[in-house]
C-alpha cells in the first residue's frame, strides 16, 4: 500500500489534514460515531460516495489508526467498521466543525440528501449546553424516521439510528424545522420546550431537567 500524500509541514493542523483531511473522511467518523457499522450501512448513509472512494476512506482510516475492521460473531458473522479512541476523539472537531458550518447551510436545496440521524450531533451539542449536569438515553422523534442520543456518554457511540435500545430517559418529539433552529442556535431547547415546539416525555432526570430548564 502506498504511502499517503502528506503536507510536509511541521505542524498539528497539518499533520490532521494530512490524517482526516480527504474528501469524505470527517463523514465517515460522523456515520461511526453511531457505533460499528457494515460498509453497506456506510454506503446508504453517505449518499454521493463511490465504492471505490469509501473503501479507500477506511483502509486509510485503518493505517491511521482512526477505525478497525473485524467479523462479529455468529449468527451475524459480517465485517463491521467502528472508531477507536483516537477516532472517537473527533468528536468535538465535528462538533466544532458543524456550528461553524450552520450559517452556510441556509433551506435545503432540492438535491440535498438528508438522514434523520444526520441531526444527532448538532441536536448532542445543544443538549449538552442546556446545563442542567444531567446525562441519559434520549430518542428523537422526526418526520424523517427516528434516532436517539447518549447525551454525557464517555466511552462507546454517542447517538445511533433508530429508537432508543431500552427505556429512554427522554423522549423528544419535534419537527425538522424546530430542530433545525436549534442547531443553528436561533432557539434553545429549554425556549423550544417552554414554547411547545418540543414535546418532552420520560420519567429520568434528564427529561425533568429539560422540563424545568
Amino acid at each position: 500500500m502506498s504511502p499517503r500524500r502528506s503536507y510536509d509541514q511541521y505542524c498539528s493542523a497539518a499533520r490532521a489534514l494530512d490524517a482526516v483531511g480527504d474528501r469524505w473522511t470527517l463523514l465517515i467518523v460522523r456515520e461511526l460515531l453511531a457505533g460499528p457499522r457494515r460498509y453497506t450501512d456506510l454506503h446508504a448513509d453517505l449518499p454521493g460516495v463511490s465504492t471505490d472512494v469509501l473503501a479507500s476512506r477506511l483502509k486509510d482510516m485503518e493505517r491511521e489508526g482512526l477505525a478497525t475492521r473485524r467479523r462479529l460473531p455468529p449468527p451475524g458473522a459480517a465485517y463491521v467498521y467502528e472508531l477507536t479512541g483516537r477516532g472517537r476523539a473527533l468528536l468535538p472537531v465535528l462538533q466544532a466543525l458543524g456550528a461553524w458550518g450552520q450559517a452556510a447551510l441556509g433551506e435545503r436545496r432540492p438535491t440535498d440528501a438528508v438522514r434523520a440521524h444526520w441531526f444527532a450531533l448538532p441536536l448532542l451539542r445543544a443538549l449538552d449546553a442546556v446545563g442542567a449536569g444531567e446525562g441519559g438515553l434520549v430518542e428523537v422523534r422526526l418526520e424523517e424516521g427516528l434516532f436517539h442520543l447518549y447525551v454525557g456518554a464517555g466511552d462507546g457511540p454517542v447517538y445511533g439510528d433508530g429508537p432508543a435500545p431500552g427505556e429512554p430517559d427522554a423522549t423528544l418529539v419535534l419537527d425538522t424545522g424546530t430542530c433545525t433552529a436549534i442547531g443553528h442556535g436561533e432557539v434553545t431547547v429549554a425556549a423550544a420546550v417552554r414554547d411547545g415546539r418540543v414535546a418532552v416525555s420520560g420519567d429520568g432526570a434528564l427529561a425533568k431537567a429539560l422540563r424545568e430548564a
